[in-house]
């Protein structure tokens, strides 16, 4: 690696800007230049001049208001966690673990990757895994109350004084838990499929609201987390999260989180 790659040892004076938007997926060196003269490039919250040089280690980066991610050692990782595969790196009771999963993956780098939340056992769906601890852990931190989406089926058919009850709150043994959205998707016979967003985590939180106004959850599945989408991704498989999603994600945690420590919620 050349002292000028983006992510490598770098010269004294850094590495110019354009040549690290373009190994970030920007564009060209020349539409990257063009974006620069433009104004629309920021280095650490000031407007960038063509010909300046950054460290993409530390520099924060923003175009066109979305943070882009410069540093060539972050991972940023979906998987589609199957049902009975806990969210651990390992198990000691043997349990099929997220861990277990990453050992079919060599080319992932383990080194420090960690998953954002957790998801129970029972349940299915997207799971983020990362090493950029600054991102991982604000995505975690209630005060930016970053909204999940989930699929449940429950034994139908569903009332409209389900989704009633559910925008207005439920009254849990650990407080009060109010849905940000709820649908039905489908209803069929004695079984329904619905959605409900949440912006918190707590443990089973889902399960526990639906179980509370009669309609025990049967299968569970998060569909999304912010802007990400697990759609067509199949059970147990990892995939790089997009430069629009991870843009996506800072903008959900720009400003500061309150004071740690941050939870690690089972959801």
């Amino acid at each position: 690696m050349t002292a000028e790659q983006p992510g490598g040892p770098a010269e004294p004076e850094g590495v110019r800007l354009q040549k690290v938007l373009a190994a970030a997926g920007i564009g060209s060196r020349r539409r990257s230049e063009e974006l620069i003269a433009a104004g629309r490039v920021t280095v650490d919250g000031e407007v960038a001049e063509l010909g300046a040089r950054v460290h993409p280690g530390t520099a924060v980066i923003h175009v066109d208001g979305d943070r882009v991610v410069v540093r060539a050692d972050l991972v940023h990782l979906a998987l589609n966690k199957p049902r009975g595969v806990v969210s651990t790196m390992s198990d000691e009771r043997g349990r099929p673990s997220v861990g277990d999963l990453l050992a079919d993956h060599p080319d992932i780098e383990r080194e420090g990757l960690f998953h954002v939340g957790r998801l129970d056992a029972d349940t299915e769906g997207l799971l983020l895994l990362t090493n950029d601890g600054d991102l991982g852990h604000r995505l975690m931190h209630p005060s930016f109350g970053v909204r999940k989406t989930y699929l449940a089926t429950v034994p139908g058919p569903v009332g409209k004084g389900v989704g009633r009850a559910l925008l207005a709150g439920v009254e849990l043994d650990d407080g009060r838990a109010v849905a940000d959205t709820f649908r039905v998707v489908q209803s069929e016979g004695g079984r329904a499929i619905v959605e409900i967003v949440l912006h918190e985590g707590r443990n089973r939180i889902v399960r526990r609201m639906l179980d509370h106004v009669g309609h025990p959850v049967q299968r569970l599945v998060r569909t999304a987390i912010g802007p990400v989408r697990l759609g067509g991704q199949r059970p147990g498989t990892f995939r790089a999260l997009g430069r629009d999603e991870l843009a996506g994600l800072h903008r959900l945690v720009e400003e500061p989180a309150g004071p740690g420590p941050y939870p690690d919620r089972r959801e």
